[in-house]
């Protein structure tokens, strides 16, 4: 993980509150807690693996004109 500038916001007593995270490090904990919480189902875990073993396919050409896009 890259080094990331945090704002801590503290209330009225100067405790810590929360803190601001810049947006790239925020999608960054997003998609793993995403992951995480796709793992946590046995079935998804396998349905997850399989994509990944899975290695037929068309190339990003082929895809790209056969949605007409």
């Amino acid at each position: 993980m890259a080094a990331w500038e945090l704002q801590i916001v503290s209330n009225e007593n100067g405790e810590p509150t929360g803190v601001i995270v810049p947006i790239e490090l925020w999608h960054e904990i997003e998609s793993e807690r995403e992951t995480a919480h796709l793992l946590r189902s046995q079935a998804m875990k396998n349905c997850l693996l399989a994509a990944k073993r899975r290695q037929d396919g068309i190339p990003f050409e082929a895809a790209v004109e056969k949605l007409g896009i």
